[in-house]
């Protein structure tokens, strides 16, 4: 899929763990890591809030578009 998550990066510059993200918006550290791993297929857009606010973001900071990864196998 040419869209990738950047959210390890966002935790990174805010010093923030996974765990401690995860317990503030509400979700369990597992779901949290399929997301950061880029294994779900979509994030409900009040999960993708929350993060924002948390991480003090925008969703363009999270997320990118990479062209030409159109057929790479999942």
């Amino acid at each position: 899929m040419p869209i990738t998550v950047q959210l390890d990066v966002m935790l990174a510059r805010r010093k923030m763990r996974s765990r401690e993200l995860a317990e503030r918006i509400g979700i369990t550290e597992q779901n949290l890591s399929l997301l950061k791993s880029g294994k779900v297929r979509g994030v409900r857009f009040d999960t993708l809030a929350a993060i924002c606010d948390v991480l003090q973001c925008q969703p363009g900071d999270l997320l990118a578009f990479e062209a030409g990864d159109e057929n790479r196998p999942d």
